[in-house]
């Protein structure tokens, strides 16, 4: 048992307190970096907070204001009466070093808050019922979020809610385009935090798309992409990419010649040889993806839990996460003795809505559909054919459907057309569009005339 103190500096906290009382300006310094919380006595926290929502009322700070806002909601004998608030005021001489003072709170702040989950960590090694991975990543979750969210509360109120959403207005934290202007019209694009589930029957084009989403964040936003491919290999998912961007309007300058995929597996089985301009193609082609902030797993045994930790590892080593494609759900969906992959699969699905929220990226996990729709005349899928659990209906923000009409009918007249049906939009609208789609390079792109047909 360590006998060393708790880490608070009383006097620090009485001298932000004094500056605030004194300094109409001074709260403005630090009140964003600030939080309510990182004052360790209780009394101080109540001036603070007292302070902090005058502040965003636009209302006066000094020893007036504070002292008639806490005494009318009979908080002043708590804070040890206006005697408190006059000997604050009267033991500072100015607020020019708030924010030293206030840099060291929050040192202090943080160092309580790594003992608390210290004990949490300990707690977790005892328990011997959890898998060794769920500790680990529950361990890991406790550290990062003292420092990727130290100061940002749960539950807050719409005063403080209000500032938040008004600032987001106007601060870096957009909604990324997905590159296809008639999807976006439905659903904006991918917001932070979001899950998005891409499903279909196989071979309708789900990897492509993912595909198509990685490369447009990557190039378009320049924000790394994350893709956890549990059925490709990261070779074959580096072929796939060759040869969409070989095709992709943002490479256009570097004059390249299409490389199909079925050529790249001709060559490597030995059958064919590249000739000499897509070998010149392919050369340039690895210096653009030298730029690129594209990463690949294929681990297909990884969790939730291994998919959390390489996120957090890449967002703190890069700075930010544009995108994480996970491909495909019911592959992470274990074979446990219990067995119920109904049940695995919600699991996973709540997983990686919670993994959004927390490391603020948004989420495209693709699904299988059930095999009911090959029976229908209408084979195009429905939210009631998300393969085996219900709970990605609930869960999931958005829910696209890929559908390509030519797949079961090769006369029809819907030739290299592939349709995406948004069925869920949390946010935005539901409808179905179609796109152009070249199989052999995986390149989609938006027909000329842009609309949508709506479901409703």
């Amino acid at each position: 048992m360590n006998d060393q103190p708790i880490p608070a500096c009383i006097e620090a906290e009485e001298a932000i307190l004094g500056g605030i009382l004194l300094d109409p300006m001074a709260i403005s310094v630090i009140e964003a970096n600030l939080p309510i919380q990182a004052f360790y006595l209780q009394s101080n926290q109540e001036i603070y907070r007292a302070a902090k929502t005058l502040y965003r009322q636009q209302k006066p700070t000094d020893y007036m204001a504070v002292s008639n806002y806490l005494n009318d909601r009979q908080l002043i004998n708590k804070v040890g009466g206006t005697a408190r608030l006059a000997q604050l005021l009267n033991r500072t001489v100015s607020a020019v070093n708030v924010d030293r003072y206030a840099k060291l709170i929050m040192d202090k702040y943080v160092r309580r808050q790594l003992i608390s989950s210290g004990h949490e960590i300990v707690d977790l090694g005892y328990e011997n019922f959890k898998e060794l991975e769920t500790v680990l990543d529950e361990s890991e979750q406790k550290i990062f979020k003292i420092s990727d969210r130290l100061g940002n509360n749960t539950t807050q109120s719409i005063a403080e809610i209000s500032i938040d959403c008004f600032n987001e207005l106007e601060s870096n934290n957009p909604i990324f385009e997905t590159g296809l202007y008639d999807l976006d019209d439905l659903m904006v694009g991918f917001e932070p935090g979001t899950l998005t589930i891409l499903a279909g029957r196989p071979s309708m084009g789900k990897s492509a798309i993912a595909n198509f989403f990685t490369l447009q964040m990557a190039v378009q936003h320049k924000l790394p992409a994350v893709y956890f491919s549990l059925e490709m290999t990261k070779k074959q998912l580096q072929y796939r990419l060759w040869s969409l961007i070989s095709e992709s309007r943002s490479f256009h300058q570097h004059k390249l010649s299409k490389i199909r995929g079925d050529r790249l597996r001709q060559q490597r089985a030995g059958k064919i040889s590249l000739n000499q301009q897509e070998i010149e193609s392919i050369t340039k082609i690895l210096e653009i993806c030298a730029e690129l902030p594209i990463f690949i797993n294929d681990n297909r045994g990884i969790s939730v839990a291994g998919i959390a930790s390489e996120c957090r590892r890449i967002k703190a080593r890069e700075g930010n996460l544009g995108l994480i494609v996970v491909d495909y759900l019911q592959m992470m969906a274990g074979e446990k003795p219990s067995g119920n992959r109904s049940y695995d699969l919600g699991d996973v699905a709540r997983g990686l809505y919670k993994l959004a929220g927390e490391i603020n990226a948004p989420i495209l996990a693709l699904s299988q559909v059930s095999r009911g729709v090959e029976q229908r005349q209408d084979k195009r899928p429905m939210m009631s054919d998300l393969s085996q659990s219900g709970i990605l209906e609930m869960v999931a923000d958005n829910i696209l459907f890929a559908y390509r009409d030519e797949y079961y009918y090769p006369d029809s007249p819907a030739e290299n057309i592939l349709e995406l049906i948004l069925a869920k939009a949390r946010h935005g609208d539901t409808g179905r569009i179609e796109l152009l789609f070249d199989k052999s390079c995986g390149m989609i792109d938006s027909l000329t005339m842009p609309g949508f047909v709506s479901l409703n």
